[in-house]
C-alpha cells in the first residue's frame, strides 16, 4: 500500500538526535517525494539528518498558507501516481496549528496508509509539563487578532476551565506574546492557573504554572519573539 509519512520537525536548534527516533531518519533516507511547508528549510533539514542525500534528485511540493488550488491539483496528481510521500511542517507535528489537513484528507481518499511518526509536539509537551488536567483538554489554536474579540475569546476559554474542568491550550504569533500576556493578566480570574511554556526543547526552555494572582506578584518572562504555548486551567 502507498504510504504518507507525517514527519515531525525539531522545535528548536538542538541536536536532532535528542528528539528524533532512529526510525524517522531511516524513513527520510528512503523517500524521494516530500510535501513541505517551506522547501528551503526542508532541504536544509534533510541534508542535516541525512548527509548522503542527493537533494537535487528529490521532488518537493510546497503546502502552506500561500498554496493555490492549482498547487493542490499538482500534489493530487503526484499522489495518484502512488509515490510514497513524506510530509513536514516548519516545526513540530504536521497539521497541528500548521497546514496539512488537505494533504492528509487526499491521502485518505486515494487509499494511502497514513503513518504519523513520533516526534516533538509543542502542544503536548507544554500540557504534560504544566500540571494541568491532561484527561480533558482542548487546543484553541491562535486567538483573534482584534483586541475585544481576543479578550472575549479568553473569557470563553476560561469559563470552560471552570464549567468543564477542561484545560485550554492556545498559541500566539511570537511577536504578539507580550500583548497576549497583558491581556491574560487583565481578564483572567486571579485563581485561574496559567502555564507559560516557551522555547520547548531548547536550552532556553521555560515552563512555569502559577495562579494569575501569583503571576502578577512576580516578574513575567520576556517572551518577545519566543515560540510559546499558553495553558489555563483549574
Amino acid at each position: 500500500m502507498r504510504k504518507l509519512f507525517l514527519i515531525p520537525s525539531p522545535l528548536s536548534e538542538i541536536d536532532f538526535r535528542n528528539v528524533f527516533p532512529e526510525y524517522n531518519l531511516q524513513v527520510i533516507s528512503e523517500l524521494q517525494v516530500f510535501v513541505v511547508e517551506n522547501i528551503r528549510t526542508a532541504r536544509r533539514f534533510i541534508k542535516k539528518v541525512f548527509p548522503a542525500a542527493e537533494i537535487d534528485k528529490l521532488r518537493f511540493f510546497e503546502l502552506n498558507e500561500h498554496t493555490q488550488p492549482t498547487d493542490l491539483e499538482d500534489i493530487a496528481a503526484m499522489m495518484k501516481t502512488g509515490a510514497d510521500t513524506g510530509f513536514m511542517s516548519e516545526a513540530g507535528c504536521p497539521a497541528i496549528a500548521d497546514p496539512g489537513k488537505e494533504l492528509i484528507a487526499m491521502a485518505q481518499i486515494f487509499d494511502y496508509e497514513v503513518i504519523p511518526l513520533v516526534g516533538p509536539s509543542s502542544v503536548l509537551l507544554a500540557l504534560i509539563a504544566s500540571g494541568l488536567n491532561g484527561q480533558n483538554f482542548a487546543f484553541a489554536g491562535y486567538l483573534p487578532v482584534k483586541e475585544q474579540e481576543r479578550l472575549n475569546a479568553i473569557k470563553k476559554l476560561e469559563n470552560r476551565t471552570f464549567t468543564e474542568n477542561q484545560t485550554q491550550i492556545f498559541i500566539e504569533t511570537p511577536y504578539r506574546n507580550i500583548q497576549l500576556i497583558k491581556d491574560l493578566m487583565q481578564i483572567l480570574n486571579p485563581n485561574t492557573r496559567l502555564c507559560i511554556a516557551a522555547d520547548l526543547t531548547a536550552q532556553t526552555q521555560f515552563v512555569r504554572t502559577k495562579k494569575v494572582s501569583d503571576w502578577k506578584k512576580s516578574k513575567l518572562p520576556d517572551l518577545n519573539k519566543r515560540p510559546s504555548v499558553f495553558l489555563i486551567g483549574r
